[in-house]
């Protein structure tokens, strides 16, 4: 079981954090984006539909495997939430001082959104097998 959360946790970081060049720029080279919505909104107003779409389901489905895992070991919501905003900010923050991505509060929201819906996925399976099994 860990072996899977580390695996996890190192391909999350791969892929938000540790990209290719991430160690070229000069620390605290990111870029902030404060107000919620703003991404989308000029993704949408320059027709980039897609990319709009990607960033907003890919933020949730990221740590929605974060939120099975924390179900699996028997945490309740008010830890998937405080484990879910810790990590993506972690996450964001390590964007920002690395200089690999928009460090923004749309992320911060659905990652955090993303664990909670896994938790949510993890009590409803365990609610069907338990109907099944009685």
């Amino acid at each position: 079981m860990m072996l899977s959360a580390a695996v996890y946790l190192t391909a999350l970081f791969l892929f938000t954090v540790f990209r290719r060049g991430c160690f070229t720029h000069p620390l605290c080279s990111g870029r902030l984006c404060l107000l919620p919505g703003v991404a989308y909104r000029d993704l949408i107003s320059w027709g980039s539909y897609g990319r709009a779409a990607w960033l907003f389901f890919g933020n949730i489905a990221f740590f929605v495997p974060l939120g099975l895992w924390l179900g699996i070991r028997g945490r309740g919501f008010c830890r998937c939430l405080l484990t879910g905003l810790a990590l993506s900010l972690l996450i964001e923050a390590g964007q920002y001082l690395l200089g690999t991505g928009i460090s923004e509060t749309d992320d911060l929201l659905l990652n955090t959104l993303g664990a909670l819906l896994g938790l949510g996925l993890y009590r409803l399976f365990q609610r069907i097998k338990r109907k099944c099994e009685g």
